[in-house]
């Protein structure tokens, strides 16, 4: 198993964070070593692990373009942890509008949040290429920001009795730029990310948004802002 794969990456966390607490483990030199016996909660811990590891893989092949490995694995928690507590299953996202806001909106969440990760990293290549010189990107912070700024929306959303998205009861309390920021925290994302998370929707015009924040933003509302004109949507 290579270890930087996401099921060698659940297993890791799950070995580190559980194994003694399941398992009578002795410090002393000559103390009896305890048969390990298999643990059926454990058991059920990893594999569920590794199947939400594996799940954001598939959403998110565009994780891999994040470089550092730690914030790699920082931004990969995350998206576990959104959608652990989420009331939405990984395939929802596949299905489920990726706006409220549109009437009858013809793209999924999946297809716009990709498409917002694409545009920011073309952006801030094009920008490095042309204003490098006097304006610096770090693009694994452009990269990872992009991912990480819809994940409050897992919170955000839940399905209705007919199926159809809408707006939780914690939605209506927290929009998910906040959300997103606490979930990111909790799995360690550094504070530039989290900035992106936090001013990418309107909340941002607050702030001073850093360069990698500005370039999200608008790869965000690039593909947005277009589908509040119904001339300009194509419907099947």
């Amino acid at each position: 198993m290579h270890p930087d794969t996401p099921t060698a990456q659940a297993a890791l966390f799950v070995t580190e964070r559980h194994l003694l607490s399941h398992f009578a483990v002795s410090t002393e030199p000559n103390a009896p070593r305890l048969p390990l016996r298999p643990h059926g909660k454990l058991n059920r811990f990893v594999a569920e692990g590794s199947r939400m590891h594996e799940a954001v893989s598939k959403l998110w092949p565009e994780i891999q373009w994040i470089e550092d490995k730690g914030l790699r694995s920082q931004v990969t928690q995350t998206w576990v942890k959104a959608l652990e507590r989420s009331p939405l299953k990984p395939d929802d996202l596949n299905r489920i509008p990726f706006t409220l806001l549109v009437p009858n909106c013809p793209i999924t969440f999946m297809e716009h949040k990709r498409c917002v990760v694409h545009i920011a990293r073309q952006s801030a290549e094009a920008m490095q290429e042309f204003m490098g010189r006097a304006l610096p990107i770090h693009m694994d912070t452009v990269i990872a920001g992009a991912i990480l700024a819809d994940v409050g929306k897992l919170l955000e959303y839940e399905l209705g009795a007919d199926g159809k998205s809408r707006q939780s009861e914690r939605g209506e309390a927290l929009r998910h730029p906040f959300t997103g920021v606490a979930l990111a925290l909790e799995c360690g994302v550094p504070d530039a990310v989290c900035h992106i998370i936090a001013a990418h929707a309107a909340e941002g015009d607050l702030v001073k948004r850093t360069t990698e924040a500005y370039i999200v933003h608008h790869a965000d509302f690039m593909a947005f802002l277009p589908f509040k004109n119904p001339k300009n949507v194509k419907l099947k």
